[in-house]
């Protein structure tokens, strides 16, 4: 009898540690009678948005190999709002705004590209910035990353090879990364997991033992011959 209160107490103490770590996920539209709040609320909606949230967290625990609560940001709660706004989305304080301009006008399959939209997005929640000092098109270009492993690829990003700078951001950046993860398997959880206290180039040189500007020149090179 006692070894069963023991292992009550044991899975009462475990339930509550893990309740401790969950990640509240929230969804609103703020604009439901809106051509592209009526357009969200038939073609996406709410709960389906919710659970997004939490797959794209898992998915970005994955990719970067947080394995433990040590390796990950403290981000208790996910909330995400359909808005009256111009552009697509942005994230702010762990607070995802989607345009419902955007949803409205979106030619396709809404569904697949909002879900996409929501990974990059989520991604900001979870990725370390090197304290503010990484490069803001590294930073977009693992979102990009993330979205783009986890199949939510869009017809309108731009080819690999293509772009002017490795950190020119989102897509160009995002697919210069993935030759480098291809280089080495798990650089970008690498080079993430190297963003938590700060940023330098020759993080480049740590992982892949050369300079990002030799990766990029090669990166080039590959593509445009």
């Amino acid at each position: 009898m006692a070894h069963m209160m023991f292992f009550i107490s044991f899975l009462v103490s475990l339930a509550t540690l893990q309740a401790t770590h969950a990640v509240e996920y929230s969804a609103t539209n703020n604009v439901p009678n809106t051509p592209g709040g009526i357009r969200f609320t038939n073609e996406i909606g709410l709960e389906y948005s919710k659970q997004t949230l939490a797959t794209a967290t898992e998915f970005c625990w994955r990719t970067f190999q947080q394995n433990s609560e040590a390796d990950r940001r403290t981000t208790p709660r996910l909330d995400l709002s359909i808005e009256d706004i111009d552009g697509v989305a942005f994230s702010s304080n762990d607070h995802i705004h989607v345009s419902a301009k955007y949803i409205e006008g979106y030619s396709g399959d809404v569904k697949r590209e909002i879900t996409g939209v929501l990974y990059h997005e989520v991604v900001h929640s979870w990725q370390w910035n090197g304290n503010g000092q990484g490069p803001s098109g590294l930073i977009e270009g693992i979102a990009d990353f993330v979205r783009m492993r986890a199949g939510y690829t869009p017809s309108y990003w731009v080819q690999p090879g293509q772009g002017d700078r490795w950190d020119q951001g989102y897509d160009v950046t995002m697919w210069f990364l993935d030759y480098c993860n291809g280089l080495k398997n798990g650089f970008v959880a690498e080079i993430n997991k190297k963003l938590r206290d700060g940023y330098s180039d020759n993080f480049f040189v740590e992982i892949l033992g050369k300079s990002v500007d030799q990766l990029w020149s090669e990166y080039k090179a590959k593509y445009n011959n």
